[in-house]
């Protein structure tokens, strides 16, 4: 049995040491060689990458790829790991898939049905003419399909191991669809992060490709390592605004951004959690400006500084919410000047969803620093 995972990246990094995983460069027909095997030989679909993104370099493992036994997706900061939060040996992945038919991501549960998520940031008639083009080739698929829309869950990523057999009928299924999906679709006013349609519609297909042919699936944690380019460079953007004490700058400057990319809020991009405060931030000084003609960002503007009062603000506030503050957390609140009743008042809201309760909540903490 021999496995090969394939690291999707269209970034330059450094692999893991494991010859197991091989770096496979996305897009490669449109953009400067990184020095790794790229999807732009022989079949192609290379110069799709922007609507594409890893389904590129699937496509050409489909194609033009047929040396193992089995195959795996990756992205070059996401990796699926095991128990002890590393990632698989080729020997852990050997004993693992003489029982299962696939290993790939933990089953993602919305808070919303999956239809409804898909139309915050996308357009739902792309969904609607998957679900038509689907029925019309595979109607045996439908009710799955339609379970799956109604309802709450999705594997993610496209990040899944499994036989070269199971790959290429997957791919033989999925790039049937989403070819024909590609005639019908206008992308007349899409954005960037819209374009990569078929990525996305990609991750629901999956499982209804596990879910309807009833594969014995393993799902596992995906670790990430680094963080996206993007999302270094927004927090770059944002402390350079902040050390100019312009909120109304780092307040466009993030809208802008997230615009463009409103995936940089959710957890695999704010990895840290830092963009969450960098928002709350923002929102903090602009009520302070308004209430008392200064704001937090007089006192502290250097964004590591901010970044570690706003955290352990929001901790004190959790604390005392979940009836367990601290010593720590009581000093942190009673001697630290820059703490406002509006600053309370935000990160109470955050943390506690029963309107009824927050003005109750931020009065008591704002009599602790009174």
């Amino acid at each position: 049995m021999s496995i090969k995972l394939f690291v999707m990246t269209h970034k330059p990094f450094t692999p893991p040491a494991d010859p197991m995983y091989v770096p496979l460069h996305v897009g490669r027909a449109n953009a400067p060689d990184l020095g790794f095997l790229g999807d732009n030989t022989k079949d192609s679909i290379s110069f799709y990458n922007a609507y594409f993104c890893e389904l590129t370099g699937m496509y050409w493992l489909w194609k033009n790829y047929h040396e193992s036994d089995f195959i795996g997706i990756c992205h070059y900061r996401r990796y699926l790991i095991n128990e002890n939060g590393s990632i698989f040996t080729e020997s852990q992945l050997k004993k693992l898939l003489s029982g299962y038919d696939i290993i790939t991501t933990k089953l993602l549960t919305l808070t919303c049905s999956y239809e409804q998520g898909f139309k915050q940031n996308h357009h739902r008639k792309d969904l609607l003419t998957t679900g038509r083009i689907l029925k019309e080739k595979y109607p045996e698929y439908a009710k799955t399909f339609d379970q799956l829309i109604r309802g709450p869950h999705t594997y993610f990523g496209n990040i899944f191991i499994t036989s070269k057999k199971n790959y290429d009928l997957y791919c033989s299924w999925l790039f049937d669809i989403l070819f024909e999906v590609q005639k019908h679709t206008d992308f007349t006013g899409y954005n960037n992060y819209q374009k990569r349609l078929f990525g996305f519609l990609s991750e629901l297909l999956q499982t209804v490709w596990i879910k309807q042919n009833k594969l014995r699936a393993f799902e596992c944690k995906v670790g990430m390592i680094g963080e996206k380019y993007e999302t270094k460079k927004l927090r770059e953007e944002l402390a350079f605004f902040f050390e100019k004490r312009d909120y109304e700058g780092a307040e466009k400057c993030f809208l802008d951004c997230y615009r463009k990319r409103p995936d940089v809020l959710m957890e695999a991009s704010d990895t840290t959690g830092e963009l969450h405060l960098c928002m709350q931030i923002i929102s903090t000084c602009s009520f302070e400006d308004e209430l008392y003609h200064r704001c937090i960002l007089d006192s502290i503007r250097d964004y590591d500084g901010l970044i570690a009062h706003f955290h352990q603000l929001n901790t004190a506030v959790t604390h005392f919410l979940a009836n367990s503050l601290s010593k720590r957390d009581s000093s942190f609140l009673k001697h630290n000047n820059d703490i406002t009743p509006i600053s309370i008042e935000i990160s109470v809201k955050m943390f506690c969803k029963d309107e009824s309760l927050q003005k109750e909540a931020s009065e008591k903490i704002c009599s602790l620093i009174l």
